[in-house]
């Protein structure tokens, strides 16, 4: 059986046709554009919405998947029966879900599906973070004396990733020891640890040693715990008199003051100069005298003790005249004898140059009063002078024409 060649070339267009109706359909596959979702982060116990987008749609539906492949939803309809997932919004174009109350178990990929030929699909990775537990303060649980070594351990689980710890003195951060992370067994999350080694001194007794946690699954601050910080110290000694200005025959008395940790309870009085007084009596902390005297002038000790050391210190006692009068400023005598005897002098100086200038005035009114009287040739005419007036002749006027 022969054919044209009429034939073959019918065969020929009719293959030409089938090829390009195949490019075509490759071009069109080509430049079709796939789903969109973005990546999403949330904590343990919240809540993550999952976004789908197509530009464009030929009544396909989309359809979202869990890291398992489970279909979650496929356009309105639910596929898994878990009531923490619920549909936001599906449109021909858009398909919106939120999962809440997310555990570390959600952790993963999720895909965005639409049934065109062919299937069409886009991942979005949801990161489930692990919340770190509040912080636990261990290693230390008695006073410690000062000079000593004292080593606090924090420690901090369920982070994921692994939590930063930072310690504090008070509001001033501390370096501590390179963290050391953990991870726990049966769950991909990190218990961490850190240390911190202090040398105390009596200036950290009652200070407030903190461990805070840093993790992007809380604020700053919301995970932190404090441990104050007890230091024992010896005792610094001061000797605080009833008066400043104690008085021949009042009554009077010293009291010795100690700020130690334990405080002070023994208290021991001495007199550096010998005994002392007959009439001082010794009260724990205050030496009492009943009626001062000046043969009670000396220089007095204390000395305390708290049972962690022992701290003294001395006061000078001087007894004043009962005659001596205290001013309520408290101002001394010399300085107001001072101001005193400078008023004096200006007054003084005041009172001469008003006599002085007093005494010049009276000569220069007894000079005029005489002035003209010693020229005159008889006594009349000196009277007349000296009174300063006229001889009572007119004065002789010319007159020129």
């Amino acid at each position: 059986m022969s054919f044209s060649k009429h034939h073959y070339l019918h065969i020929f267009y009719y293959d030409l046709l089938y090829f390009f109706k195949i490019l075509e359909t490759s071009v069109n596959v080509l430049i079709i554009i796939p789903p969109v979702t973005q990546d999403e982060t949330v904590a343990v116990g919240g809540v993550v919405t999952l976004t789908c987008n197509v530009k464009e749609n030929d009544n396909s539906s989309l359809q979202w998947s869990n890291t398992a492949q489970q279909t979650l939803y496929f356009g309105e309809k639910r596929a898994l029966r878990d009531n923490r997932i619920q549909l936001v919004k599906s449109t021909g174009t858009e398909l919106i879900i939120t999962i809440s109350d997310v555990q570390l178990s959600d952790d993963g990929e999720y895909t965005c599906s639409i049934f065109t030929m062919p299937v069409r699909t886009a991942r979005a990775t949801v990161t489930v973070l692990g919340v770190p537990g509040k912080p636990v303060i261990t290693g230390f649980e008695d006073a410690v004396q000062e000079g000593g070594k004292v080593t606090f351990t924090c420690t901090s689980s369920g982070s994921k990733p692994p939590a930063k710890l930072h310690w504090y003195r008070d509001q001033e951060e501390i370096q501590g020891r390179p963290d050391v992370v953990e991870s726990n067994p049966d769950e991909p999350t990190y218990t961490v640890t850190s240390e911190l080694t202090l040398t105390v001194t009596r200036n950290d007794n009652n200070a407030l040693i903190a461990c805070a946690v840093d993790h992007p699954s809380i604020a700053n601050g919301d995970k932190r715990t404090e441990r104050p910080l007890s230091v024992l110290f010896s005792p610094s000694v001061s000797i605080q008199p009833e008066s400043d200005l104690p008085r021949e025959g009042e009554k009077f008395f010293l009291q010795c003051v100690g700020n130690g940790n334990p405080e002070p309870t023994a208290f021991v009085w001495r007199r550096k100069d010998g005994e002392l007084p007959p009439m001082a009596k010794v009260d724990d902390a205050f030496l009492h005298f009943e009626s001062l005297n000046k043969s009670d002038n000396g220089v007095y000790e204390c000395q305390a003790d708290n049972g962690i050391g022992m701290g003294d210190v001395t006061h000078t006692l001087l007894v004043q005249d009962p005659t001596v009068i205290t001013t309520p400023s408290g101002v001394d005598h010399a300085v107001i004898g001072g101001v005193v005897a400078v008023i004096v002098f200006i007054m003084l100086c005041l009172l001469i140059v008003l006599g002085r200038y007093l005494i010049r005035h009276k000569g220069t009114y007894l000079t005029h009063e005489a002035k003209g009287s010693d020229d005159a040739p008889d006594a009349d005419t000196a009277i007349i002078n000296a009174e300063g007036g006229h001889s009572g002749m007119d004065d002789k006027k010319e007159y020129f024409i």
